[in-house]
């Protein structure tokens, strides 16, 4: 039996962070309903190429962007604006356990989906809202896009080269770690239930995810009154911690401390370095930082890259490869930790996904359903959790309500 086993999730959200979360309830073992717009659906469908192609290589209207972040969850399309539609999403949250929703602050209250109404249906709700700024303060009724975000937050400012532009990274890094402080925030509401019975309503902020993964660069300004600046690939308090070039390519270099440092001066062949008091200590290699770097580098640049690793790995320092995304998938560590998932979807046998990377040893996760369909399930669920008849919901249907 899965860990979430029996838990019911009404997931009301769309694009990326707010179904990132049901995505993460579902591998874990809940039930997760997706709720989505009749004839449309969550935005991000529609958002490629690319497309899953079928058996016969035509692509379907199912966009990658769409399939990375909804396994596991049932589509079930309601017309939130109709009132019969809203009464069907009222009745399938009084039977749930969580709602995950990231309309506008206020967008739900005027269908009487908001907390306080379905906190009156059920008391024992645990209720998600997830806003671009929160639901209060001077910008709660602003919209919050991940790259606004990212600026604003001062995670640009940190990001890219010195002498370059401000960077955002790679992914939609904000909403991904709102989709994942979702989650746990979700499943601490979940253990206070159990203590108290009572749910609660949880408020989260794009803006807050982003500045709290300023990390320890926000205490280098709160503790010490400095100013973070971009500084590219390099580490603002561990050196050497960055990326050189070598004979053919590239290598990280990441040392972390100053037995490691020894360790690489002696595999490079350049002891003298490891001996010098200016490099000897991690606090000397900061301040000496850029004389350091240019001794290094043309050291560096004397080997290819797999000779660098041979040497450095069999000398315990800490050094990898900057894989591209299909070297990636072919590294024989990922391969064998599974982090390929191949789910049977009705479009396309076979579909490979990215992995989960949590791994409970009484309690496997659940991932074995491939993202849904637009509406494959709103008949099954109505009939099971409400009770609907064939008659009320082909009615339904002929109304546009589902």
């Amino acid at each position: 039996m899965s860990a979430l086993h029996g838990l019911k999730v009404l997931d009301l959200s769309r694009v990326l962070a707010g179904p990132l979360a049901g995505q993460l309830l579902a591998d874990l073992g809940a039930e997760v309903t997706k709720v989505e717009r009749p004839g449309e659906g969550d935005d991000t469908r529609r958002w490629g190429p690319p497309f899953l192609a079928d058996e016969e290589g035509a692509a379907t209207p199912e966009s990658a962007y769409y399939l990375s972040a909804n396994r596991g969850k049932a589509s079930v399309t309601i017309d939130l604006t109709r009132p019969e539609g809203q009464a069907l999403v009222r009745r399938l949250a009084a039977g749930s356990d969580v709602v995950i929703e990231n309309f506008k602050r206020g967008g739900l209250a005027r269908y009487g989906l908001d907390y306080p109404a379905l906190k009156a249906l059920n008391p024992r709700l645990v209720y998600c809202s997830i806003t671009g700024f929160g639901q209060d303060g001077p910008y709660a009724d602003r919209p919050g896009y991940d790259l606004l975000v990212q600026g604003m937050s001062g995670l640009m400012s940190i990001t890219g080269e010195a002498d370059g532009e401000p960077m955002k990274t790679g992914v939609a890094i904000t909403d991904l770690c709102t989709g994942l402080y979702a989650a746990l925030a979700i499943l601490a509401a979940l253990a206070h239930r159990e203590r108290s019975g009572e749910g609660q309503h949880i408020d989260l902020a794009l803006l807050d995810v982003a500045t709290s993964l300023l990390s320890y660069q926000a205490n280098n300004y709160l503790v010490g009154g400095r100013v973070p600046a971009r500084m590219g690939n390099a580490h603002p308090s561990i050196v050497p911690y960055q990326v050189f070039a070598t004979a053919d390519g590239h290598l990280l270099l990441a040392v972390g401390n100053d037995g490691q440092f020894r360790a690489f001066c002696e595999a490079a062949a350049c002891p003298g370095l490891a001996s010098d008091e200016r490099y000897a200590g991690n606090r000397g290699r900061v301040a000496h930082r850029e004389e350091l770097i240019a001794r290094l580098a043309p050291v560096l640049r004397g080997r290819t890259t797999a000779d660098w690793l041979h040497r450095l790995e069999a000398a315990g320092v800490p050094c990898g490869p900057i894989n591209t995304v299909d070297q990636v998938f072919a590294d024989p560590q990922l391969r064998h930790r599974g982090m390929v998932l191949e789910l049977d979807h009705p479009l396309a046998p076979g579909l490979r996904l990215l992995g989960n990377p949590i791994r409970l040893s009484a309690t496997p996760l659940a991932c074995r359903r491939a993202p849904p369909r637009l509406g494959a399930d709103t008949g099954r669920v109505l009939a099971e959790r409400l009770g609907l008849d064939e008659a009320e919901i082909r009615r339904l249907r002929a109304e546009a309500v589902i």
